[in-house]
């Protein structure tokens, strides 16, 4: 049985944006899930993700950053994206009911999730749906100089072929980050979980792949 889903707007800095909602029988914590540079809330890949969490007992809300919602494809500065950020958080926070928050996303969306909890946003963890340690071909250029202040378990999910993360520079960051990181390499998978000669569409991956995180959801709400 699907779980029920609504649209809501959020107030946020730079104008309201767009965002859906979906609810879980006996949830046990909400994610907060943003989306990648290239696409909305509603590629296929979140939807299918979000609304597997949902019938895994987590409760999702996915919103839409301000130049996807005004349909511009280049991403916002940096300090509106982290105020859609913690707006859509704060929204998820006022109807959990006391219950866990984590934040996380796609690409450019788990980035942004985990330098606003590397500056005090109060998620219980974060859950990446690949990590974007590095531009393509730009190895010099390492984003994770902050996921040492975070202090909240994370979960990256990571295709062993992605692009924007060469398997030995993310191994050497993880292990700086001891125990509160855990990686699950999805094997072949590029940086949107495609394995080559594979036949499966963007919303059944994204499905497959709540499989890998309802699990750490859980564990760090402390439900069984």
């Amino acid at each position: 049985m699907a779980t029920p889903e609504s649209r809501r707007p959020i107030p946020a800095p730079a104008g309201e944006v767009g965002s859906t909602w979906i609810a879980a029988k006996d949830d046990v914590a909400t994610l907060v899930v943003a989306h990648g540079a290239g696409a909305g809330m509603d590629h296929p890949f979140l939807v299918g993700f979000c609304r597997a969490m949902g019938e895994a007992g987590v409760a999702t809300v996915r919103f839409n950053f301000p130049y996807v919602e005004r349909g511009r494809r280049s991403p916002d500065p940096e300090r509106v994206l982290r105020g859609t950020w913690l707006a859509a958080f704060d929204a998820a926070s006022e109807r959990a009911k006391g219950r866990p928050v984590l934040a996380g996303g796609k690409s450019l969306g788990g980035r942004i999730a985990s330098m606003c909890v590397a500056d005090g946003m109060p998620a219980a963890g974060l859950v990446f749906l690949g990590y974007p340690l590095h531009p393509p071909g730009k190895t010099d250029r390492l984003r994770a100089e902050h996921l040492a202040r975070i202090e909240v378990p994370m979960l990256f999910l990571q295709g062993t072929r992605d692009q924007f993360a060469r398997q030995d520079l993310l191994a050497e960051v993880l292990d700086g980050l001891g125990d509160r990181a855990t990686l699950v390499p999805i094997e072949g998978g590029d940086h949107s979980f495609r394995v080559r000669g594979e036949k499966a569409d963007d919303r059944s991956i994204g499905a497959a792949i709540a499989g890998e995180v309802a699990p750490f959801v859980r564990h760090v709400a402390g439900a069984r």
